[in-house]
């Protein structure tokens, strides 16, 4: 189900260009907010600072206007040919005629302005404008994708994300163009027109252009509005065809454990069927435009064709200005022919840039202040004083959490799942803010200072890895770029996964896959390890670091990263209590409040929740080993 791509022009009648974007069509008229869209794009367009740019701006615009003159003097001459002629007039004078008229066509083009000197020269040059205005707004839209918050990460469909961002992308690459190069030229070959035919014929034939132009261009805005819902309904099944068919590949293997290729197939035609529907309305209602235009401009040109005849047979008219006004009206309707289209493509770009805009205008959830200053990391020293987060207002995830990790200590987060571990750590990272209460470092308020150089003193190894699709040296090098090939090296050792690298055919040079597929999920999480350690951070958030580990390679990594973390502030949320043992803190969590603190033995001589999931995880690895132990007896 591809866009459509563009439609070309048939008989003179203005045809579809597919849109591209949606919206709800319960949404208003795409021109809604036109200001607020046209401030959005102006600054992409005068590129300020770029006086080469600046002048081929001006270039283009002086261009423009040559086109204008151009398109009043060919049908003049194409008069002044056919009067010479009928007169019979010396032959000098009809060859400078005839070669005025040709260079005027050669610069004119096809009688439209749309493939002449001209117009080629001007579309040539306004190439590095239009680039210019694309990279600006996509690279503003990227920056902005990534500075939304975990929260708007998580609840995205890609699929739908990825299709508005690309959609109105490639909207404004022609926006800008259709408006200065296509509608406000026709406006202006109208106008100029209307004060030809009144100044050089009569009033009447000012009327019949004006009413016929007036008449086409009120139909075409008319019921380009009213197609609008079509095409926005047309466009969200698009969208959600898109998102569904993005969601069934990236969880291929899930689809596969559960054998439903056949649904989703099902679920995909499905979408497409819808897409269609849509689709059939849309093109149905733009034949019915079509063919309204198409009254409109046979009615004008008779009844101007008529009264000028007519002139004519009374000798008040020459021959050549039957010429002149077929020449001129033809000409003048090749465009208006166009303006429907162009119209819908400027509506349709607007309609594609909804989404976009919306993106644009998504609330920053986390921002640095106007006065946020970076990070001074003298010593290291984590304070949580009485801190309340939710991610839903009304269901508190932390409740009134306090605690304090000294320079270079090691403190291990316990507790049950959903208890609130993890959001500690992504508090500290600035992933969210808290509703209430303060986290500092060294005495500064982690919201007052820059995200940027708060996060550039962490080292993270998450919960769940995901890689890039990349060479491992490359997911690997990815915390540090400038580091060497041996830096990258010595990181994987210290993670151990260097051996196992090497056993691959390609080494360093292996690709991972999308979301490193291609690696169990081990050896994702040492890479993650590696890259953590690459970084060489002065606070480290350890996020079940070795939870996908065998237990000899846990036991390697743990020895690593207890020499990494000598000296260095460390955060460590833990499932098995047997890897935080050493901690110089453990916090036990349970329902969003620290529950108990303090160190391993003391902890268990409390006989509290700590000590009760001590002796279970003991239990249970007990009860494993004596199991493994009569399966190999049998």
């Amino acid at each position: 189900m591809a866009d459509g791509g563009r439609k070309t022009k048939s008989g003179g009648v203005s045809v579809e260009v597919q849109p591209s974007s949606s919206s709800s069509s319960s949404l208003p008229s795409a021109w809604q907010d036109f200001g607020r869209k046209v401030r959005l794009l102006l600054p992409y367009v005068w590129p300020k600072g770029a006086a080469a740019l600046q002048g081929l701006v001006l270039l283009c615009v002086g261009l423009l206007a040559a086109e204008r003159l151009v398109n009043v003097l060919v049908p003049v001459y194409s008069k002044n040919i056919v009067n010479e002629l009928a007169a019979g007039g010396p032959r000098t004078s009809l060859v400078g005629v005839v070669c005025i008229y040709t260079l005027l066509k050669f610069l004119q083009g096809g009688g439209a302005g749309t493939s002449g000197f001209i117009s080629n020269l001007r579309q040539f040059l306004w190439i590095r404008v239009q680039q210019f205005t694309s990279r600006g707004v996509q690279v503003r839209l990227f920056s902005h994708l990534h500075g939304l918050s975990l929260r708007w990460h998580l609840e995205r469909r890609t699929g739908d994300v990825l299709r508005s961002v690309d959609r109105g992308t490639s909207s404004i690459n022609n926006l800008l163009s259709y408006i200065l190069f296509s509608i406000l030229p026709t406006i202006c070959d109208i106008i100029i027109a209307i004060i030809y035919f009144v100044s050089y014929f009569s009033a009447w034939f000012g009327l019949i252009v004006f009413t016929c132009m007036l008449l086409y261009l009120t139909c075409t805005i008319l019921i380009t509005e009213w197609r609008t819902k079509y095409r926005r309904e047309m466009n969200d099944q698009d969208n959600d065809a898109k998102s569904r068919a993005v969601d069934s590949l990236l969880n291929f293997e899930t689809v596969k454990y559960y054998n439903a290729e056949a649904y989703e197939v099902r679920c995909f035609e499905e979408a497409v069927l819808k897409y269609q529907h849509c689709e059939w309305k849309s093109s149905a209602s733009l034949a019915l435009l079509n063919q309204t235009q198409n009254v409109i401009i046979g009615s004008g040109l008779l009844a101007g064709s008529l009264l000028c005849a007519h002139l004519v047979s009374e000798g008040q008219l020459q021959v050549g200005d039957y010429v002149l006004f077929g020449t001129y009206i033809i000409q003048l309707y090749t465009p208006l022919n166009w303006f429907g289209t162009y119209y819908r493509l400027i509506q349709s770009a607007f309609v594609d840039m909804e989404k976009m805009l919306l993106l644009l205008s998504e609330h920053r959830e986390v921002q640095d202040d106007e006065d946020a200053e970076d990070l001074q990391l003298p010593a290291g020293q984590l304070d949580f004083d009485r801190v309340t987060f939710s991610y839903v207002p009304g269901t508190e995830v932390l409740r009134d959490v306090t605690f304090t990790v000294e320079a270079g200590q090691t403190v291990a987060l316990v507790g049950p799942s959903g208890s609130g571990k993890s959001s500690i750590l992504r508090l500290l990272f600035r992933f969210y803010n808290p509703q209430s209460g303060c986290i500092r470092i060294d005495g500064q308020d982690i919201s007052k200072v820059r995200q940027a150089s708060l996060r550039s003193y962490f080292g993270v190894v998450p919960q769940d890895t995901v890689l890039f699709n990349d060479t491992i040296a490359n997911n690997i090098r990815y915390s540090r770029v400038s580091a060497t090939d041996q830096e990258v090296e010595e990181a994987a050792v210290a993670a151990d996964i260097h051996s196992r690298i090497l056993e691959l055919p390609r080494g360093y040079d292996t690709e991972v896959g999308e979301r490193g597929l291609k690696l169990s999920g081990g050896e994702k999480q040492r890479v993650a390890i590696a890259r953590m350690i690459l970084k060489e951070p002065q606070i480290i958030l350890l996020d079940e670091a070795t939870a996908s580990l065998d237990t000899q390679t846990e036991r390697n990594i743990q020895a690593s990263l207890a020499q990494i973390c000598t000296s260095r502030t460390t955060v460590v949320v833990a499932h098995r209590l047997s890897t935080i043992v050493g901690a110089d803190q453990i916090l036990v969590v349970h329902s969003g409040r620290i529950a108990e603190r303090g160190r391993h033995e003391a902890l268990l001589l409390q006989g509290g929740l700590y000590a009760a999931m001590w002796r279970k995880q003991h239990t249970d690895a007990q009860t494993h080993t004596d199991a493994q132990q009569e399966h190999a007896c049998l």
